[in-house]
């Protein structure tokens, strides 16, 4: 049975450092795993977040050799044999201790984001297909905070006090697709949420577990939104006109 590497960040806000660890690698085993094999022999004090173990409960968000991932849904066999494993906490958010950041702040900005607003007087709601499968993916969100954590104006600026991050571009998009809603949350978008201060990298993009197309699907499609409230002065007229508020 060969035996893995890994370097585990230890520590507080306060600071730490990397601790190497040797784990035996059985077949089909996970980084979690292997972090849970750190715990019950080497270090039971090794703070980790997780839960499911399923890839559906975003609990054990970390980074993995830089990229941020789902622990329990990163394989030891993607490894080489002499390759050592890096695993720290998220960069984006504050250390509590060892692999377990404070998300907090995403929580935060969920309650300044307008809820569905269906139309008050409609009886019964008669809704398309394709309009469920426009939404319904964005509904797959299993909030694990990569993208916010890849995101480089969170990661690399650290504009948490201005950009409200890709994870809540997509619940706005969610709401804001619906075909029976009717709120208007382009100015939070511009004004707040500041949703020009995204690039389209698409970075978040390819680190979503759930392969929710982020950008092409969620950014884009709002950013556009944004453009015909404010910046179309031929968009706004119509609107005027026809007494639409979407």
């Amino acid at each position: 049975m060969r035996k893995a590497k890994l370097n585990v960040y230890r520590g507080d806000k306060n600071g730490g450092e990397f601790k190497q660890y040797e784990v035996p690698v059985e077949e089909g085993m996970v980084v979690l795993d292997a972090i849970h094999y750190i715990q019950a022999h080497d270090a039971p004090d090794l703070a980790v977040r997780w839960n499911c173990k399923a890839a559906k409960c975003g609990s054990c968000s970390a980074e993995v050799n830089g990229m941020p991932s789902l622990m329990c849904k990163t394989r030891m066999d993607r490894f080489g044999d002499d390759e050592e494993i890096k695993v720290q906490p998220l960069k984006t958010f504050p250390i509590i201790k060892d692999l377990v950041t404070d998300v907090s702040w995403n929580y935060e900005v969920n309650k300044k984001i307008k809820g569905f607003s269906p139309a008050p007087d409609e009886k019964e709601w008669v809704i398309h297909q394709e309009d469920i499968d426009r939404v319904q993916e964005f509904r797959k969100c299993i909030e694990c905070f990569l993208c916010q954590d890849v995101c480089h104006v969170l990661r690399d600026h650290d504009r948490k006090d201005a950009f409200m991050g890709p994870r809540f571009l997509v619940r706005t998009a969610g709401l804001d697709m619906h075909p029976k809603d009717t709120a208007n949350r382009m100015k939070y978008l511009k004004d707040e949420g500041h949703i020009g201060m995204c690039n389209i990298t698409k970075c978040c993009t390819e680190v979503c577990p759930e392969d929710i197309h982020i950008t092409d699907n969620a950014i884009i499609p709002l950013k556009e939104r944004v453009v015909d409230e404010f910046y179309d002065p031929i968009g706004k007229f119509i609107k005027k006109v026809l007494g639409s508020n979407k």
